[in-house]
């Protein structure tokens, strides 16, 4: 990753919670969501990097020091795209082998994880433009389209189609007015 991308990834997360690329330092201070996706975007820079190899160590114990202090475990090799917002924080857990797309919504509570059996195993790949409400869980080798909205507690263990909203449990799809009202500043 070059320097202009990891600039990219850390503008388009500012973005997403201020609705501009100012108030960096106010952001950072006061937005755990926006002070863990930093750390995570620096992490994943500087892993590449063999100068700056004490930087990156020092990146990924502040990554660490900051999954205990959030209750986030959104390990920094996951492949996740532009525009992260983190809404709430406490009980996430990502499986780092997951891939996500751009205008990502993460909440309290949520679990994206692996599966090792059934009809569906291994990781979810989640599409751009997505909203993850409070206390979900997203769970096996399926994948969820784009501009798709899963409501508060919602268990999704099977493949979800564009434009869809889902609650339940399992999840349902109840609509097809996707998650345009759920993601916001996404203009970047």
């Amino acid at each position: 990753m070059k320097f202009s991308d990891y600039l990219i990834f850390v503008k388009s997360d500012l973005y997403r919670y201020q609705g501009s690329c100012g108030g960096f330092l106010k952001t950072y201070v006061s937005t755990p969501g926006f002070h863990y996706s930093f750390w995570l975007r620096t992490a994943r820079y500087l892993k590449d990097s063999r100068i700056f190899f004490i930087l990156y160590a020092a990146a990924r114990l502040r990554l660490r020091s900051l999954q205990f202090k959030y209750g986030i475990s959104l390990p920094y090799n996951t492949e996740i795209d532009t525009g992260l917002y983190i809404g709430h924080y406490g009980g996430i857990v990502v499986n780092h082998e997951s891939v996500i797309g751009k205008n990502f919504n993460l909440n309290q509570g949520v679990t994206i994880g692996v599966t090792y059996g059934g009809k569906y195993p291994g990781v979810p790949h989640i599409g751009d433009n997505v909203y993850i409400g409070p206390g979900s869980f997203i769970i096996g080798g399926i994948e969820i389209g784009n501009n798709v909205a899963i409501g508060a507690n919602t268990v999704v263990n099977k493949p979800i189609s564009d434009n869809s909203i889902v609650v339940s449990s399992p999840g349902e799809i109840i609509s097809y007015k996707g998650s345009g009202s759920y993601i916001v500043n996404t203009d970047y």
